[in-house]
């Protein structure tokens, strides 16, 4: 990777920190780890940790002599969540051919990651291959567009102003919706014990602008899509009509968000 294109990597995994994790995903990192029983002395990895919330509770609760293992595909991200935390192993690696021993890991967790792998089925098979017998999976998808419309009308916002490019991008996330064919996938992995729930959380950003911004500078360079500015101006301006209704009385632009729990255990 050149000098710019990891400065761009970097920078759009800053704001991946600043405006997505505390809007939008920290909330789900104690659902996960109370799913997955994790405890002091265990060993964890988070696959895709992004900037690393999850391994960063995650090592709360091993503390002090547990190990939390945070594995990304983006050097960008690994760089923020080594700044924020130096005391977690960070690697670098393909979730579907994780870079571990076999029964080295007593969970294994993934949130909001497991839909962008090329390959999910095989990634689930590596998180079982890495856990010890009995070992705990707990991984975090979203819903479908269906379960969550203000994204769904994010994405026809982009659609028509930005092109099917960054509106696939914003649609990346929720390709996994359908509980059945993940409580499936699942199973045919070798997992036992097998649970999907839905859950309801709350999506809660500063402002209208805060919330598009969080997507059009954070998470579409992440997808390799990176809009001008006279496009990004375009959205942001139409955006306070189309998601008007989200704003609460503060000027937050506050909704519900949908996602599925996925449970499981190595048999």
């Amino acid at each position: 990777m050149n000098d710019t294109a990891m400065t761009r990597e970097i920078e759009a995994a800053r704001a991946y920190e600043a405006l997505f994790v505390p809007a939008l995903f920290r909330q789900w990192a104690t659902p996960l780890l109370d799913l997955a029983r994790v405890a002091t002395a265990d060993r964890v990895l988070d696959v895709a940790c992004g900037t690393g919330i999850l391994a960063r509770e995650a090592r709360l609760r091993v503390a002090p002599c547990g190990l939390v293992v945070g594995l990304d595909a983006m050097a960008g991200m690994l760089e923020v969540a080594r700044e924020l935390a130096p005391e977690i192993v960070w690697r670098q690696g393909d979730a579907q051919k994780l870079p571990f021993d076999n029964e080295a890991f007593d969970a294994v967790l993934s949130q909001f990651g497991l839909m962008f792998f090329a390959d999910p089925p095989a990634a689930l098979g590596e998180m079982q291959r890495v856990l010890v017998p009995a070992g705990r999976l707990a991984v975090a998808v979203f819903d479908g567009l269906d379960g969550n419309p203000t994204y769904a009308r994010e994405v026809a916002l982009l659609e028509r102003i930005a092109g099917p490019a960054a509106a696939d991008a914003l649609r990346a996330p929720f390709v996994l919706g359908d509980a059945a064919a993940l409580t499936a996938m699942a199973r045919e992995a070798g997992f036992e014990d097998v649970a999907v729930t839905t859950r309801q959380g709350i999506a809660d950003f500063p402002s209208i602008t805060s919330l598009l911004e969080a997507d059009l500078r954070g998470w579409l360079p992440v997808m390799g899509v990176h809009l001008d500015e006279a496009t990004i101006q375009q959205v942001l301006s139409e955006a306070q009509v189309e998601l008007g209704d989200v704003i609460d009385p503060r000027g937050r632009a506050v909704f519900e968000v949908s996602a599925h729990l996925l449970s499981g255990r190595r048999g």
